[in-house]
């Protein structure tokens, strides 16, 4: 090697690492303060939501009726069926807070997959950026997950059956969105929703202060 391209050499080297002694964010933290943000995230919200009261004492997350169903609803209460219908939101939350542990191992999968180059535009992202990421890479099989516990929870349900049987005729005449169909696919979307939301909220406080998570990674990757 020549002496002039060596000494090049040399100087890239020690400017490198500077640049690492100066705690100078690379490819690789970026990718592991995306993984460890959203774990975190994960862990925070399924602690949250996939309890007792989880979903039903949550202001921010409970599931309430389906718009075709609240009037009907209002009805029922004048008539003294108010108890069957305190059922039906207890059952659609209690259903939600069954499935959302399930959600916890496929996030952590989902995640270990990401590339370097989406987790610095990530980590440069807005205040939920990660979570909006996984959130459209996972929605589709979580509703998968959780849509078979969200059915065993509610179809013993009066009043789930019959919703069932008329927003499913009433799909066709534009009266009901074919996501809401059914109380199941109801259910499965607002749990999924309330998930990510809890989600994005510990991805606010991480980005905001990222001192108060305790974790050296987080503070060098959203501490910039």
């Amino acid at each position: 090697m020549h002496r002039r391209e060596f000494t090049v050499a040399v100087l890239a080297i020690t400017a490198l690492q500077g640049a690492h002694a100066a705690g100078v964010l690379t490819e690789g933290d970026a990718a592991a303060g995306v993984r460890a943000a959203l774990e975190r995230g994960a862990n925070a919200a399924v602690a949250l939501l996939g309890r007792s009261d989880g979903f039903l004492g949550n202001a921010l997350v409970r599931i309430g009726l389906p718009g075709h169903l609240q009037d009907a609803a209002k009805l029922m209460r004048t008539l003294g069926q108010g108890k069957k219908v305190d059922e039906l939101v207890t059952g659609m939350n209690r259903a939600a807070e069954m499935a959302v542990p399930k959600a916890q191992p496929l996030l952590v999968n989902a995640v270990k997959g990401i590339s370097v180059e989406d987790a610095v535009k990530l980590v440069r992202g807005s205040s939920t950026s990660v979570t909006a990421f996984f959130a459209d890479k996972t929605r589709t099989p979580l509703s998968g997950l959780f849509l078979p516990d969200v059915t065993r929870a509610t179809d013993k349900l009066e009043l789930a059956r019959r919703y069932n049987a008329v927003a499913g005729k009433s799909v066709g005449l534009g009266l009901v969105k074919p996501e809401d169909a059914s109380i199941q696919k109801y259910v499965t979307r607002r749990a999924l929703d309330g998930l990510f939301l809890m989600i994005g909220e510990e991805e606010k406080k991480i980005r905001s202060n990222p001192l108060q998570t305790g974790s050296d990674l987080l503070k060098k990757v959203f501490g910039r």
